[in-house]
């Protein structure tokens, strides 16, 4: 018999998720006295989705049938629904997401949680493209993993501290290095396209995650920080950054002109995988392989470094 969904399955999942998370989780305080509930109470979220505490209980009761898809992405940002739960959702709603499915939003936490952490498996990309760079960023632009090369490709990115991690647990972060190091101007061979592309995937990330205050931390410092930057978040462009081309002056290799892609990790919301790959007997593969053989400096070019194996042994270089 085939099961369709009902007015209390959508309130019984939302009163699982709701149960799940902590006020900690989602940067709110836990409140004086002892909490009757062991996840968040139905006020906290109602706040946390801009609904008003009634209308929330309605849904919760089954009372409420017809939520808008607003309301349905809002409630999903406020519990950190996976893209796969976002999905479910709408279905007991009895809607469909509004945009296809390889651009459904993919809600994240207000506070960066530790378990978010880069798979073994995508490390074991980053060493398979050796020697070409590969690195991968969470949404605040941190380079939480990457290959010799991808290090190396960008001189002095250790410099310039995280937004969502202590200095000692980062690799750097890439907007702040674009924006604030004088090496970068120089780097890039049209930095101001660059830039202006940078920016433009910036606006495009800050409408899927509106409430990512890491995301809003890092742009709130660029805007402080660099003329250049607030010049061009003023002109209000929109662009994900998925793939192109990009030229560089290093100093080490010299002219240098790669191809990227830029891969959304599904399963860890607002990582992304950027490749430069490289083919054998070009110009391009033997100049990163000298970076590859390199590195950043006073690092050992044997292994994909990642940012969370500095913190704990959860994760081993290669």
């Amino acid at each position: 018999m085939s099961h369709h969904p009902t007015d209390s399955d959508l309130g019984t999942f939302l009163r699982s998720r709701r149960q799940r998370v902590t006020p900690s989780q989602v940067g709110m305080p836990s409140g004086p006295g002892a909490r009757r509930t062991s996840g968040l109470r139905r006020e906290e979220v109602a706040s946390l989705a801009g609904v008003s505490v009634d209308y929330y209980a309605r849904l919760e009761r089954g009372r409420e049938r017809n939520p808008s898809p607003a309301v349905l992405n809002s409630l999903a940002v406020a519990f950190g629904l996976t893209p796969d739960e976002c999905r479910y959702l709408y279905a007991l709603a009895g809607q469909s997401p509004t945009v296809p499915d390889s651009t459904f939003p993919q809600p994240l936490p207000r506070v960066l949680r530790d378990d978010q952490v880069v798979r073994r498996s995508v490390l074991k990309v980053l060493e398979a493209i050796r020697p070409s760079p590969g690195f991968v960023t969470n949404l605040a632009m941190d380079v939480v993993a990457a290959n010799p090369a991808g290090l190396a490709l960008f001189p002095g990115l250790e410099r310039h501290p995280p937004v969502g991690r202590t200095p000692e647990h980062s690799l750097g972060n890439i907007s702040r290095y674009m924006f604030t190091d004088p090496m970068s101007k120089s780097l890039a061979q049209n930095w101001e396209q660059e830039m202006g592309a940078h920016v433009a995937h910036l606006r495009s990330q800050l409408a899927v995650y509106p409430d990512a205050r890491d995301l809003r931390r890092l742009i709130d410092g660029l805007l402080a920080d660099s003329p250049d930057f607030a010049r061009l978040w003023k002109e209000y462009e929109v662009r994900r950054r998925t793939g192109g081309s990009r030229s560089f002056s290093h100093p080490v290799v010299g002219e240098l002109h790669l191809e990227y892609e830029s891969l959304p990790l599904a399963d860890t919301p607002g990582h992304r995988l950027i490749l430069y790959p490289t083919v054998l007997g070009t110009p391009e593969h033997a100049a990163v392989t000298l970076l590859d053989s390199q590195g950043p400096a006073g690092s050992t070019s044997s292994a994909v470094f990642s940012s969370q194996e500095r913190s704990g042994p959860s994760a081993p270089r290669l």
